[in-house]
């Protein structure tokens, strides 16, 4: 049974319909699927924590090839189901919890000690709706993972993917940049899923840097800098950053001009060196 008729006979077994609140889309593409395991090069000793699995079609894939897979699902009339399907897959666990709310420290700190696991990794067809607190508080939280590969709306893929200073620069281009090195994979058509979503997808890798791209006096300074320079891009960064009470424009002017930045830039065309330096100048 391909994935499309699997889909429409576990939506009719279990009378369910996506929900659109929680930005469900069933994926149906099982080259989709292909791709975001391989590329994550998942073996027997990863422990693979899968956000918002839905109905657990990626999850059976991720079983056969995971050491344990940890499911965080949201919405209750999932998690029958995917006990129902999986409960005899021993490396299978389940639970009802929203991952913003979830200590995925802790998880996997037990998961790897109980289990004898060496990597956790993040996969994920994540809702289009919350995409970006999800990438944010994996990353700044420090969560223990080797990598994270996820289907996201392309235009949000872009962004995340995005080299520091490049035309598809955005503040979250810089905390991608400082945490992780980030690559596409594959885009996928609207077509990919049950219902379908008005917009085009993307899975994309972030490989989490063992140590940050950039070295900074006061790093929640320098995520405060990148946030304050953003809120208004349309203005030059020296503007943006005397509107909202950095420093004053002659200390700011000065500031530039010592550390050979010019003071027409505007904030997205910094490369993240630069956003560093002035970090460290400002937060000596």
């Amino acid at each position: 049974m391909d994935l499309y008729n699997e889909t429409k006979f576990l939506m009719n077994k279990y009378n369910i319909q996506a929900n659109k609140s929680l930005g469900q889309n069933f994926l149906i593409d099982e080259n989709v699927i292909n791709t975001a395991i391989e590329k994550s090069n998942i073996n027997k000793e990863d422990l693979v924590i899968e956000i918002g699995p839905g109905l657990g079609t990626l999850t059976k894939y991720l079983l056969e090839s995971a050491g344990r897979v940890v499911c965080v699902e949201l919405d209750k009339r999932m998690i029958n189901i995917l006990n129902e399907r999986f409960f005899l897959y021993e490396n299978f666990e389940v639970i009802n919890a929203d991952i913003l709310k979830t200590d995925l420290n802790k998880i996997i700190k037990e998961a790897k000690e109980k289990y004898n696991l060496k990597n956790a990794k993040i996969v994920a067809n994540l809702p289009y709706y919350i995409t970006t607190p999800i990438i944010m508080q994996l990353l700044e939280n420090k969560i223990d993972i080797e990598c994270i590969t996820v289907m996201i709306q392309k235009e949000v893929a872009d962004r995340l993917a995005e080299i520091p200073g490049g035309k598809n620069t955005g503040a979250i281009t810089y905390t991608v940049y400082y945490y992780g090195i980030a690559e596409k994979l594959l885009e996928v058509p609207n077509t990919s899923f049950i219902p379908e979503p008005s917009v085009t997808s993307e899975v994309i890798k972030i490989n989490i840097r063992k140590e940050p791209a950039v070295k900074v006096n006061n790093e929640e300074g320098f995520f405060k800098l990148i946030k304050i320079s953003f809120l208004q891009r349309r203005k030059t960064l020296l503007n943006a950053l005397s509107n909202n009470g950095i420093s004053s424009k002659e200390e700011l002017t000065k500031m530039l001009k010592e550390l050979e930045i010019d003071e027409k830039i505007r904030s997205e065309k910094l490369t993240i060196e630069e956003f560093a330096n002035i970090s460290n100048y400002l937060y000596k």
